[in-house]
């Protein structure tokens, strides 16, 4: 399995990442052993969770995704893992984290107290990546950073990354960095898929100009791409169609991906990766690999059933012609979600 370096720092990592949040909700435990066995055997050594998983409204208690991968964690040796963690944030009105009594807001007392959780959980003594999961509009920068600059001057922490950012909000924390010289953002976890590729619009070049990495998440669109939704298909227990059936934010998300563009393209790129002899399922993690700024993707499973197209895609390189045929349909196709 290839490997790819986070931003400017010293860690490298598989350029396939295992994603943990299905776990302890969709996935019981043997199953999320089972699945992070496969990937490991496999090569992977990077492994992405967070303090607010399994997500809400389907989760049991939130936290029970970092006390199964602490468990998993125990029958692998630790300085083999390049484990990935994230202190919640206020989460932009789609989710509210059932955190700390609801704040969750990036200052330093909520920052420690997650990483003191975290920790406690996943039963380690550090976190290779901690990211902010949510940016935090009424706090700034400065302050945030100089939080988790604490955490990395400590060693509990290695590096830092932040999720679900823009483009200006990557920049200003950069410049914020560098003005006060406080460890800076090594990484930036976004959604990036075929049936969404806004992050080419201008976040690739702030990752480009200032050596962020980006590891994206969702390359199968919450797993529209599959074709799992195909004929207005709603698989029980399903991620998108758990939210349809919740609440006004929850189907209001499901209906930003599960919608008729995004199932005429998921259909189109099935065509593609018929063609070209694979599962659209290792098309889309494949095409996700395949880009300069992205150093690891973040892939999810609920069953091991469905790890071996997943894995497949770590010894692909789509062909030119095949990525002109997935440009293609992005042109053909305006996306709600952009």
């Amino acid at each position: 399995m290839r490997k790819n370096r986070l931003g400017k720092s010293s860690i490298v990592v598989s350029d396939i990442c295992m994603g943990t949040m299905t776990f302890g909700n969709q996935c019981d435990e043997a199953g999320a052993f089972r699945i992070m066995d496969m990937a490991y055997d496999a090569g992977v050594d990077f492994y992405d969770t967070a303090e607010m998983y399994p997500v809400p409204p389907d989760a049991k208690y939130i936290g029970a995704t970092e006390e199964i991968v602490g468990r998993w964690l125990k029958t692998k040796n630790r300085d083999s893992i390049i484990l990935a963690s994230k202190v919640a944030g206020p989460g932009h009105g789609w989710i509210t984290p059932p955190l700390r009594g609801g704040l969750t807001g990036l200052d330093r007392h909520h920052i420690v107290r997650a990483v003191e959780g975290s920790l406690q959980r996943l039963d380690t003594d550090y976190i290779d990546l901690y990211q902010t999961h949510w940016p935090d509009p009424d706090f700034p920068y400065e302050e945030t950073l100089a939080a988790l600059d604490e955490l990395v001057r400590s060693g509990k922490v290695r590096i830092l990354g932040c999720s679900n950012e823009t483009s200006w909000g990557l920049t200003k924390s950069l410049w914020a960095s560098e003005l006060h010289g406080l460890a800076r953002f090594d990484t930036i976890q976004n959604n990036f898929s075929l049936n969404n590729r806004r992050f080419e619009d201008e976040l690739a070049q702030v990752c480009r100009k200032e050596q962020v990495s980006l590891i994206p998440y969702s390359p199968l669109a919450g797993g529209v791409l599959s074709g799992k939704y195909n004929d207005g298909a709603r698989p029980a227990g399903a991620r998108f169609t758990v939210y349809l059936n919740a609440g006004e934010r929850q189907q209001k998300m499901a209906a930003r991906f599960v919608n008729e563009q995004a199932l005429e393209s998921t259909r189109r790129f099935q065509s593609i990766a018929a063609e070209a002899g694979m599962s659209v399922v290792t098309l889309a993690t494949a095409w996700s690999k395949q880009h300069d700024f992205v150093a690891s993707t973040i892939v999810g499973a609920t069953s091991a059933d469905q790890m071996p197209d997943i894995l497949a895609a770590a010894d692909v390189i789509l062909e030119p012609g095949v990525m002109a045929q997935i440009d293609r349909v992005s042109r053909d196709i305006r996306y709600p979600m952009g």
